[in-house]
């Protein structure tokens, strides 16, 4: 069984992979702009959205490949949250597929570790995964309110957030707590300097999940990777700061593919 992916707009192809527990649906409010410039490919991961029926695969590397193989030959990845993190893993598994990756509030860890204090205490997740199966609905409902925390426009982010779960149906909750399984056990920061595509990091100064200098610490092991954060931002710049978000994605995917499209131009 494959996962549902859906195709639209003209242009270098770009494809979007969201987060936990929400669906491709969270795009929404970039995706008419993006469309204009792109031909976007949205993916919904195992579990969630349209792919509710696909097992969640046990490891990050197995779920890489089924994003794989619904996707373009050759994209940019734009990756969000537990997204970013599998862009990441595509760009070090399957390096000749990736033109360019950018990468959303992401961390090589979620969870805190004694030399990694960018993340999330492990008792929160793992109250997370034992509250899964009793309250799917509230556990959802605090894991979207964690993630707007201190956005100075989280009221009206939070809303986008919630309509994007409701819109395509709830997630499966076996897969769900999988992949918290996956973000409890992934841990990519020894594998960095492997991924060597143009890379753009971007991070919000107030993300509780995936903390701004989580972010620094990618761009520092990703060779010539760029690195912006957005102030009195959260989880969600994509949503809660759209413009902002969409003027620096555009800046660096323009000049990625045109490089991109010159170093084969000398090639041949």
């Amino acid at each position: 069984m494959s996962l549902q992916i859906e195709t639209q707009g003209n242009g270098p192809d770009l494809v979007l992979v969201h987060g936990w527990g929400v669906n491709s649906g969270v795009w929404q409010p970039v995706l008419p702009l993006l469309r204009q410039h792109y031909r976007v490919s949205c993916v919904d991961l195992p579990g969630h959205g349209a792919s509710r029926d696909v097992p969640m695969p046990s490891t990050l590397e197995a779920v890489a490949q089924q994003v794989l193989q619904v996707t373009p030959m050759s994209a940019v990845w734009l990756g969000w949250s537990l997204g970013g993190l599998i862009c990441m893993q595509i760009a070090i598994q399957a390096a000749a597929r990736v033109r360019a990756l950018v990468l959303s509030n992401v961390t090589p860890r979620f969870v805190m570790a004694p030399d990694w204090p960018h993340a999330m205490p492990p008792h929160q997740l793992e109250a997370f995964a034992a509250e899964l199966a009793g309250d799917f609905a509230g556990t959802v409902r605090r894991f979207l309110g964690l993630q707007v925390l201190g956005d100075e426009r989280a009221r009206d982010t939070l809303p986008v957030l919630r309509d994007s779960v409701r819109a395509r149906g709830a997630p499966d909750t076996v897969s769900l707590s999988v992949a918290l399984d996956i973000l409890r056990d992934s841990d990519l920061r020894g594998e960095l300097h492997r991924i060597n595509v143009p890379t753009l990091v971007m991070s919000g100064a107030y993300d509780r999940l995936t903390p701004a200098l989580a972010g620094q610490f990618i761009a520092s092991r990703i060779p010539g990777a760029e690195f912006s954060c957005f102030p009195r931002t959260a989880h969600a710049p994509f949503i809660s700061h759209p413009a902002d978000f969409l003027r620096m994605l555009n800046g660096f995917v323009q000049t990625a593919v045109s490089n991109s499209n010159q170093s084969h131009d000398h090639a041949n």
